[in-house]
This record gives structure tokens, C-alpha cells and sequence, in this order.
């Protein structure tokens, strides 16, 4: 999908009723590093199963989705029903394994309670799980998803704002730091002089192997390539959140990219402000990868 900033968190409901009783289908999402979907419907309606996950794979491309079909039966949903098959092949297999010998009373209750034989309504749902049912069950689970879609977006309208105004906190702080590093030379000179005058105590340094280290140590703390990527990478970022869409590995790694930058230009820098300048990107930063997690 393309367009809009999607979040990868969500919930949508919806509900109706027909001569056979109630229904309602709930979806929601979370974070997932690719495309996870699990249904879960009652018996006889296993079509649906393969219906919703078809439909999510057209609507979504990130996210750990569970969606679920409630029906309610009019007229005593909540009734319970044995599994004659499941039970019969359970006192079978005791009989196997008793040499023989039927279930007492007590192995009888202890094979009642394995799962799949006692069942709550199960038998009821597959009595009306005709193709009028499922083929009304199947609009209504593509609607929630639908409505899960919206529910999305709304999340990532959310985020493109919070995102947006992290990058543009960045490009204040890149400007600062060009400012900031156009002192680095002047500061390196400043220091090196100061060495070296201090060394000329005890033993004289020529003039060019001074100008040779000054030339040397200012090209170490040069930055301007750090502060040209970190730009680009701002413009970066703000056509991906204006191209929207399945962009959250994009701008996961763009979050890595940016890092890197900021983590040069601390180690290459010689004064303090610079320095804060690139924490301060930092911080930014951590917050723009946290929120990207997010995305779609």
C-alpha cells in the first residue's frame, strides 16, 4: 500500500445481528517486524480463517494482527454439547492402554475434560454456517479490517507530525553545529599553540612541523561531510514521510544513518557547544528511530 503514514497499532469492532442470532468481529495490531496474521473463528466458519488473512495481506504489509468472530445463537449460544467422535476415540485409546477394561466413572470425568469434548455452542455454529452466513460474516470481517486500516492511519497522522517536527528540531541543531564548526580550525591552532609553547621550554619545534600538525589535526576535525550527510538525510526523511506508505524499514534505517553522523561528528569535535550540538542530535534521534518503530 501507498499514500498515507500507517501506524503498525490498532483496534477496530464491529457488530450486527441476523434470524440466527448476534455477531461481532474485533481486529487489532501491534509492532511486527513483517506480516503475522491469526484468526480466530468459531467451528464451521473455518472459510473465514482463510478469508481474513487474504484480505489482510491487500490492506496491511507490517504488523502482528488477531482477529476474532464472537456469535452469539439466539436461543441458548451458551449450551453445552459433547463431542461424541472425540469422545469415543479418547475411551478407546483407554481401553488400549487399560488392557481391555472401560473407563470408570473417574477416568470417564477425567476424559470429559480434554479439550474438544466438551464444547460450548460449537455443534450450534456449525448448524448455521450455511453459505447465506459466511458469505455475510466474510463482508463484515473485510469491513473491520477496513476499519482497522483507518484506525492506522489515524495512528500514523499522529506520528507524521511528531516525526516531522523531530526533523525539523534536527535541522536546527545541524545549523548550530556549522556555525559551531566553523570555529573547530581556530580552536585547533589555539590549542596546538599552546602545546607547543609549552614544549618550546625544553626543546624548539620548527615552524613548518607546526603548520604540518595544525593542517593535519584540522583535517581530522573537519566535519562539514558529517553536516552535509546529516542534510541530506533530513531531506531524506521528509520524502519519505511525504511518499507515506510501507515506509518504516526506510526510515529505520535512516535512523541508523543519522547516527552514525552524530556519533562522527562528537568524536571529531574540539570544542564543548559542538559537542552538546551532537548529543543533542543524538537525543533527537533516538526519539525519530523510536517513533519509526512504529510505522508501517
Amino acid at each position: 500500500m501507498s499514500g498515507k503514514v500507517s501506524s503498525m497499532t490498532g483496534f477496530a469492532r464491529t457488530s450486527g445481528e441476523a434470524d440466527w442470532g448476534a455477531w461481532a468481529w474485533e481486529a487489532k495490531s501491534v509492532n511486527g517486524r513483517s506480516m503475522d496474521v491469526r484468526v480466530n473463528v468459531p467451528s464451521g466458519f473455518e472459510a473465514l480463517d482463510r478469508h481474513i488473512k487474504q484480505q489482510a495481506s491487500k490492506v496491511f504489509s507490517r504488523g502482528n494482527l488477531q482477529v476474532g468472530l464472537r456469535i452469539e445463537l439466539a436461543g441458548g449460544s451458551d449450551a453445552l454439547s459433547v463431542n461424541q467422535d472425540a469422545l469415543k476415540s479418547l475411551v478407546r485409546a483407554y481401553e488400549v492402554a487399560a488392557q481391555g477394561h472401560a473407563p470408570d466413572s473417574a477416568a470417564l470425568a477425567t476424559l470429559m475434560t480434554v479439550k474438544g469434548v466438551i464444547e460450548t455452542g460449537s455443534a450450534s455454529t456449525r448448524d448455521i454456517a450455511d453459505e447465506a452466513a459466511i458469505q455475510v460474516l466474510m463482508a463484515a470481517g473485510t469491513a473491520v479490517l477496513e476499519e482497522l486500516s483507518v484506525a492506522r492511519q489515524a495512528e500514523g497522522a499522529a506520528l507524521l507530525e511528531l516525526m516531522s517536527g523531530h526533523l525539523s528540531d534536527m535541522e536546527a541543531h545541524v545549523a548550530s553545529a556549522t556555525e559551531l564548526a566553523a570555529e573547530q580550525p581556530k580552536l585547533l591552532k589555539a590549542r596546538l599553540e599552546k602545546q607547543l609553547t609549552e614544549l618550546e621550554a625544553t626543546e624548539k619545534v620548527d615552524a613548518e612541523r607546526m603548520a604540518a600538525e595544525i593542517a593535519l589535526s584540522a583535517a581530522k576535525a573537519d566535519v562539514r561531510e558529517e553536516l552535509d550527510r546529516l542534510t541530506a538525510h533530513i531531506a531524506t526523511g521528509r520524502l519519505l514521510l511525504a511518499e507515506g506508505g510501507a515506509i518504516g524499514r526506510k526510515l529505520d534505517f535512516l535512523s541508523q544513518e543519522f547516527n552514525r553522523e552524530a556519533n562522527t561528528l562528537c568524536s571529531k569535535s574540539v570544542s564543548m557547544d559542538l559537542t552538546n550540538a551532537g548529543l543533542a542530535l543524538k537525543g533527537l534521534i533516538d526519539q525519530f528511530k523510536e517513533q519509526a518503530a512504529n510505522v508501517e
